[in-house]
């Protein structure tokens, strides 16, 4: 694997562990697809630091879980401002 994907990696990794972040967020914050985040934390990573990714698939899971409610809150403040 090259470097750099290595080090984006764990770039992501500390990213998503540090701000609690979604594969979304993180996605934006460093320019590349929701893919390319969930392949690096899933797959590339367990390969390089496997503590590193247990801990950031955690954070993910975490956030999976609770996706329902934000997008059930987003539509609630859609629905607040066009009435």
């Amino acid at each position: 694997m090259k470097e750099y994907i290595e080090e984006r990696a764990i770039e992501i990794a500390l990213y998503i562990i540090e701000k609690n972040a979604t594969v979304r967020q993180t996605a934006s914050q460093f320019g590349i697809s929701k893919s390319t985040v969930h392949k690096d934390v899933t797959e590339r990573l367990l390969g390089i630091n496997p503590g590193l990714a247990k801990q950031a698939r955690a954070v993910l899971d975490v956030n999976k879980s609770e996706r329902h409610i934000r997008g059930g809150m987003a539509t609630r403040e859609k629905y607040r401002h066009k009435h």
